[in-house]
């Protein structure tokens, strides 16, 4: 993984500006392309959001064909899609990978344009990551379908995501007899809450296993949702290599093997990939970003993944400090071990005159800062970014063929015990 400086995006390292010179660089990827139509789906006759009449069975369905703009790495049909992506992508092996997984609202684009360096005062500037607008909010949908890739100068691949455990992605993709539109284990037909519930798993193993730092996003200080789905990937991810592993990077080798052949040959090279986890709250009130909470919550943070493999990893203390809430310093970071926290207040209690806290743009600023400066795992072998997507589309095959994940599935199943 590239070491990222403190400085954030502001300079690139010598390594990564000698690769891309090499060979013509790409243009880089700033915002969602035009072509894109803002009605993703076709539900009703004719495909027109207007359209009369009831939807029968094959009307309901979603399109299949990806629009010609069309840049996501996943599309709303949850297959891996590399060919428009690549074009943006070098020979360069000096790059990071950032990703992030949340509920729907939290925040997710927002931290990533940040992130991005992306500066909203520029007039007639279109921000890299879409924006939920309010009549998105007012017609209960989402922004973000799949994964919407976008990469910075300074060769850092940030990946937003659809929103997980989301009402708007189920209504999407349900059947009127309750069945799902979506395939998301080999073909296999299965209750639209239960695919739904997988879905969100299967990115995070993803996100897991293809990213150097995954931000893990949830609203308020209460809710406990992703820690959980976190939790559940942890125990799923089993057999999953990273994108650098020999067995993958060999283009004569098509078949990938069983879970346990591809485990046998991750064990042959390194120790079991796993992305950096950082856990980010949003939406917080003033009251709940007082230190004693951030030190409770931190506390708590570290109880709840102490047997993972998020709270083993070697390579955890990649910042110089963790991110604090209130203009002073808490003296919790003695444990170079401890998993990343931060707290984003809501934008309206920090802007108002009076608070005693930073505003809510400090702390976007302080986020982008220390995630960048993070020193997250490297892969097992060294990939270029062509490789890296490459292989990435192999991984999403492993995972959507994973019979870890499938067992898992049929528990669910048969137990009831699934979202709903």
């Amino acid at each position: 993984m590239a070491g990222i400086g403190g400085g954030g995006t502001g300079s690139s390292n010598s390594n990564s500006s000698s690769a891309v010179s090499s060979h013509q660089a790409p243009k880089i990827l700033l915002a969602k392309p035009a072509l894109v139509t803002a009605a993703k789906y076709n539900r009703g006759p004719g495909g027109g959001g207007g359209g009369g009449g009831p939807d029968d069975g094959s009307s309901s369905l979603r399109t299949r064909i990806p629009s010609v703009g069309f840049l996501n790495l996943l599309s709303d049909s949850w297959d891996f899609h590399t060919d428009r992506f690549l074009p943006f992508l070098t020979d360069n092996t000096d790059f990071t990978v950032i990703g992030v997984i949340g509920p729907a609202g939290v925040g997710k684009s927002t931290i990533m344009n940040e992130i991005y360096g992306f500066d909203g005062t520029s007039p007639g500037m279109l921000p890299p990551f879409p924006i939920e607008a309010v009549e998105t909010k007012v017609m209960a949908k989402h922004c973000t379908v799949g994964i919407e890739p976008r990469i910075t100068s300074e060769r850092i691949i940030l990946l937003d995501t659809q929103p997980v455990y989301s009402p708007s992605v189920l209504a999407e993709m349900i059947r009127p007899d309750g069945s799902s539109t979506i395939s998301v284990l080999g073909g296999e037909s299965l209750p639209a809450e239960l695919a739904h519930e997988l879905m969100s798993i299967q990115l995070g193993v993803l996100l897991t296993s293809i990213c150097h730092i995954i931000l893990v996003v949830s609203e308020g200080v209460h809710d406990n949702n992703m820690w959980h789905l976190m939790a559940t990937v942890d125990l799923l991810k089993h057999s999953i290599p990273d994108p650098s592993s020999l067995s993958l990077s060999h283009p004569q080798s098509s078949n990938l093997g069983s879970d346990k052949e591809i485990k046998d040959k991750i064990q042959e090279v390194a120790e079991e990939y796993m992305a950096s986890p950082v856990f980010v709250h949003t939406k917080l009130h003033e009251q709940d970003i007082a230190p004693h909470y951030f030190l409770q919550l931190k506390k708590a943070l570290g109880e709840y993944f102490s047997s993972t493999s998020f709270s083993k990893q070697k390579h955890l203390n990649g910042t110089k400090e963790n991110i604090v809430p209130p203009k002073r310093s808490l003296d919790d970071d003695s444990d170079p071990t401890s998993l990343k926290l931060f707290f984003i207040p809501s934008k309206s209690d920090t802007d108002s005159p009076g608070t005693q806290y930073e505003s809510y743009h400090s702390f976007l600023w302080k986020l982008r800062d220390q995630v960048l400066s993070m020193s997250g795992p490297s892969f097992s072998r060294t990939v270029s970014e062509r490789d890296w997507l490459k292989n990435s589309s192999k991984i999403w095959e492993l995972v959507k063929n994973s019979s870890t994940i499938s067992d898992y599935c049929r528990t669910l199943q048969n137990s009831g015990l699934f979202r709903r």
